[in-house]
């Protein structure tokens, strides 16, 4: 079962096991609470005209047919009274008094009763006994609603008690009362019980959501993702995130750095054998040709470690970020110029045709500098493939809340076995030039940067020949992108404002990615042109 499933159901338990009751004692003492506010006044009411009655009987004036006579008078009265929901018209409440003996001396309703004993009943019986006497009689014993409710109080005199009178009223409007009462009793407990049912849902999903989030997050470490933590609000889900992101960050520490130095090491192996190779053979005698040729290698093995160095810091760096520092809207189309403007010299040493089609409009967040590595990159890895000749295009286009940046060279494409292996750090392929590796952490590079940017990276094989990287990455959320002016020109890497333009309007920017170097081009002897030097090659 579900947490917010378990934590509703223990709710709705709670409330029927708290709230059940209570109703159930409410509606059914309700009956109980009336006659209690009724039987209170008639209490008063007795003892008043108890008191009456009694200073008549010691002063010998006390005359049942004057009583008689005032009773009908009350009786004919046209009350029309209105007691909130209750209409009252007439006085519906009977007076009676006995004598020491507890026979009938006064009825307010009828002489019929005169001389009856009443001895028995409870309320006169206990009143003569100097006790408080009531009780309640049904007229008809099969419908309780015909119970009149009788009080007594008694009658003094000469400090004796000389006899009791007895007030008693109808429990009519009392039944009235409760019909009305009682129904909105249970409405309001179906009420409250539903606010609460609708709230502790509310709770349940608020609870459950944390915790989901929690758990999304959890689940996208597990699986090697670039994941921040959540929002949470203030409760021990925060300190449980905050501690989870702290083991996250302490686990990928420790196992980034086990790998790290593994792979290091592995790489760096071949390249310090062939130095150690090369000086030993130097201390030898040879001719100049051949200790110019060693010495040559060791220089290149040097470049090799100290590139390989290099790039792996750059990356480091990169893979320890969870989100991007500065975001600003970035256009695709001067970036994605300047980075072809850039690798130009090295497309006219192969006699490559670059095309470039990127809409002026399409733009994304994110850190400029960041992107134009991974589109470097990825223009590079096109021309190192391409043969001489070849052509490699370069396009844009938007694709639903994502832009894509689309690079596709004539080459010979990504054998089926190292497409799975295509973004893991030091896995490269030949060149078809050289017949020499790369560092291989090229795709890796770029796959963080497109991570970074809410992102993805694909590589497909064109049919026939050739290969199309896919590089896709959230787009802006402001409007469509302004072309820059000069004075803009300085967000750029490397822009320069002296610059000459490109075509459309675009100032022509040359990014330095990184520290430039010169190297043998197709395992000749002349250096190829300088170029900026990407992080990550194929």
């Amino acid at each position: 079962m579900r947490l917010g499933s378990a934590l509703f159901l223990a709710y709705v338990l709670i409330l029927a096991a708290c709230l059940a009751w209570p109703i159930a004692h409410l509606a059914g003492t309700l009956r109980t609470r009336y006659l209690e506010g009724v039987e209170e006044p008639l209490v008063d009411q007795a003892n008043i005209l108890a008191a009456i009655v009694g200073r008549d009987m010691a002063s010998g004036i006390f005359d049942a047919s004057a009583l008689n006579d005032l009773f009908d008078g009350v009786y004919a009265r046209e009350i029309g009274a209105r007691v909130y929901d209750l209409d009252k018209d007439s006085v519906d409440v009977r007076v009676y008094v006995t004598g020491r003996d507890g026979k009938i001396l006064f009825d307010s309703g009828g002489n019929g009763t005169i001389g009856d004993d009443y001895s028995g009943w409870r309320d006169v019986r206990l009143t003569l006994e100097g006790k408080y006497g009531a009780r309640t009689t049904l007229t008809d014993p099969d419908d309780p609603s015909t119970s009149i409710l009788h009080v007594a109080a008694p009658i003094i005199v000469g400090g004796e008690i000389a006899g009791s009178l007895t007030v008693a009223k109808p429990t009519t409007s009392i039944n009235r009362f409760l019909s009305s009462a009682r129904p909105e009793v249970f409405r309001i407990g179906v009420a409250a019980i539903s606010a609460a049912i609708v709230l502790s849902i509310l709770v349940s999903l608020w609870v459950s959501g944390q915790i989901q989030r929690l758990t999304r997050y959890a689940d996208q470490v597990r699986r090697g993702r670039r994941a921040a933590l959540p929002r949470l609000a203030r409760t021990e889900l925060r300190a449980m995130g905050s501690a989870f992101d702290k083991m996250r960050e302490a686990l990928e520490g420790r196992k980034y750095v086990e790998r790290y130095v593994q792979t290091l090491t592995h790489e760096i192996k071949s390249p310090v054998s062939a130095i150690r190779g090369a000086a030993e053979l130097l201390d030898e005698e040879m001719p100049a040709i051949q200790r110019s040729r060693f010495l040559a290698n060791i220089r290149h093995e040097s470049d090799r470690i100290e590139d390989l160095v290099e790039r792996m810091l750059k990356l480091t760096e990169l893979e320890t970020r969870t989100s991007l520092d500065r975001m600003e809207s970035v256009p695709l189309a001067p970036l994605t110029r300047a980075v072809i403007d850039g690798k130009r010299p090295q497309a006219e040493v192969k006699r490559l045709a670059v095309s470039v089609d990127v809409d002026d409009a399409l733009a994304v967040d994110g850190d400029a500098f960041l992107l134009a590595q991974a589109v470097s990159n990825l223009v590079q890895n096109a021309i190192d493939f391409s043969p001489a000749g070849g052509r490699v295009s370069v396009h844009g286009r938007a694709d639903g809340t994502h832009a894509m940046i689309l690079v596709e060279d004539e080459g010979p494409g990504m054998p089926d076995y190292a497409r799975s292996r295509a973004f893991e750090k030091f896995f490269s392929l030949k060149r078809p030039d050289t017949g020499k590796k790369s560092t291989g952490l090229g795709l890796n590079f770029v796959k963080e940067v497109a991570s970074l940017h809410g992102g993805d990276i694909g590589i497909e094989n064109l049919p026939g020949e050739g290969l199309r990287a896919s590089l896709s990455l959230r787009a802006a959320v402001a409007g469509p992108y302004a072309r820059p002016t000069a004075s803009e020109d300085s967000r750029w890497p490397g822009a320069s404002a002296s610059s000459p333009d490109l075509p459309g309007g675009i100032r022509r920017v040359t990014p330095h990615l990184a520290s430039e170097r010169k190297a043998p081009l197709h395992g000749g002897s002349a250096p190829a042109p300088t170029t900026p030097r990407s992080p990550c090659r194929r």
